[in-house]
């Protein structure tokens, strides 16, 4: 098989969670532990980072893995879902892996896969686990892909663990309260590896101290120990000035970064706390590393799609904040431009309660629904039906593409452009 015919037996022949939802999440992690077995246990040939939560935790993950690599480390990263392209979900040094390794490994274990009937995502992290270990990478930082307990890449024994914050996301699957969603992300905790939280959110952080002291583990909440705020002075080339304290030393330092979005100051804390942890198991990473880095992490490691600006005339910026706490964030960043009219570009899947959401949204913006081009997106007409009974109005199009261009066609020269609702929409205009 070529490279694109390989990618299409991966997606026809094996359940992938971003497709087709719930059924592809398998509960337990005998399959990626057998799978892993059979590989060698390519995870055990190097060092690692996990990270999960409910927002944040990509951001978070390109942010450690920029750091990294701008101190001399050869950094693996794992994340998903990827927007254009499979590959993005595996890289080094910000290269991703490629499309003849891909084939070669799918080509090699496809016996392997038929014996086993591995998920997508089982497959995947085998992938990039193998991948890392042949490419004898010193550090790699791994993302979660669902949860945390039962997730595949929960085999790892890591050096640190990261859990950003937790919202309401993926409940069909990780439980109906916040404590229940918590609870399955500190299964990443384990035995004497430190874990660093990012938010300390007063319902759940005893579920995450619990299970801490149980695995005597030693815990920090980023949110405790800095303070960050963005500076009024505006940065250069797109980039914005922040400034953060640590609460116990009183040292202040400032950074440019390139991720511009306001909820990134939640996920400089957390990245400056890992950084903190990392030095004292003997990586060399200077504050000079740490600035040089979060100038270019959307060059050093190839993340979109994080409050970026696809055009200015009209203004047009994408996110891919889809849940209620990443909406919020969204509002915040929106009512934070001087604009004249609002054009808001949204699609969503449909297996999510939308109406949270829907209820947040400004009722006087200008809506422009679509279905992302995926088997899990909601068709437009149902989503306009579903929004207008929240008071929100527009008109729908037959694809994400149809709708910005004519949200772009309409907009004044005072307006700003707004797309996203789902991950699957903006992959389809960066």
């Amino acid at each position: 098989m070529n490279y694109q015919e390989t990618v299409q037996y991966l997606y026809s022949q094996l359940p992938v969670f971003t497709r087709v939802g719930a059924s592809a999440y398998k509960a337990d992690l005998s399959n990626t532990i057998q799978l892993c077995k059979r590989l060698g246990n390519p995870q055990d040939r190097f060092k690692s980072i996990h990270v999960a939560g409910t927002n944040g935790k990509g951001s978070t993950s390109h942010m450690l893995a920029a750091i990294l690599q701008t101190a001399g480390y050869k950094t693996g990263l794992y994340t998903s879902p990827h927007l254009k392209d499979f590959r993005e979900r595996i890289r080094i040094d910000g290269q991703m892996i490629s499309e003849q390794t891909v084939i070669d490994f799918v080509e090699k274990h496809r016996r392997d896969f038929d014996e086993i009937t591995p998920s997508f995502f089982e497959m995947t992290v085998g992938l990039a686990f193998d991948h890392f270990a042949k490419e004898k990478v010193n550090i790699a930082v791994i993302e979660t892909g669902l949860g945390g307990r039962l997730d595949s890449t929960n085999i790892i024994t890591p050096l640190l663990s990261i859990i950003t914050n937790i919202g309401w996301d993926h409940m069909n699957i990780l439980g109906d309260t916040l404590p229940k969603i918590a609870g399955e992300k500190a299964g990443i905790i384990k035995p004497n590896i430190p874990v660093i939280i990012g938010e300390r959110q007063d319902e759940i952080a005893d579920v995450f101290i619990r299970k801490a002291e149980k695995e005597n583990a030693e815990i920090s909440f980023a949110s405790d120990k800095l303070k960050a705020e963005r500076l009024k002075a505006k940065g250069v080339d797109g980039l914005i000035n922040i400034e953060v304290t640590n609460h116990q030393s009183l040292i202040t330092n400032h950074y440019s970064l390139d991720l511009t979005g306001s909820y990134q100051l939640k996920n400089v804390k957390t990245v400056l706390l890992a950084v903190e942890e990392l030095r004292k198991q003997d990586y060399t990473i200077t504050d000079d590393h740490i600035i040089t880095a979060l100038r270019q992490v959307k060059t050093l490691t190839g993340l979109h799609g994080r409050w970026e600006t696809i055009s200015t005339n009209p203004l047009t910026i994408c996110d891919t904040g889809h849940n209620p706490e990443g909406i919020a964030e969204v509002l915040q960043n929106i009512s934070a431009i001087n604009y004249k009219h609002l054009h808001f570009v949204i699609g969503i899947v449909n297996d999510k309660d939308s109406s949270k959401v829907l209820s947040m949204l400004p009722k006087n913006a200008i809506y422009y629904f679509c279905r992302p081009d995926i088997p899990r997106g909601l068709e437009a007409e149902s989503l306009k039906q579903q929004a207008e009974a929240f008071g929100l109005k527009g008109n729908t199009y037959p694809s994400v593409k149809g709708a910005l261009t004519t949200a772009q066609n309409n907009a004044g020269g005072n307006d700003l452009v707004f797309v996203g609702g789902s991950t699957f929409v903006v992959a389809e205009v960066v």
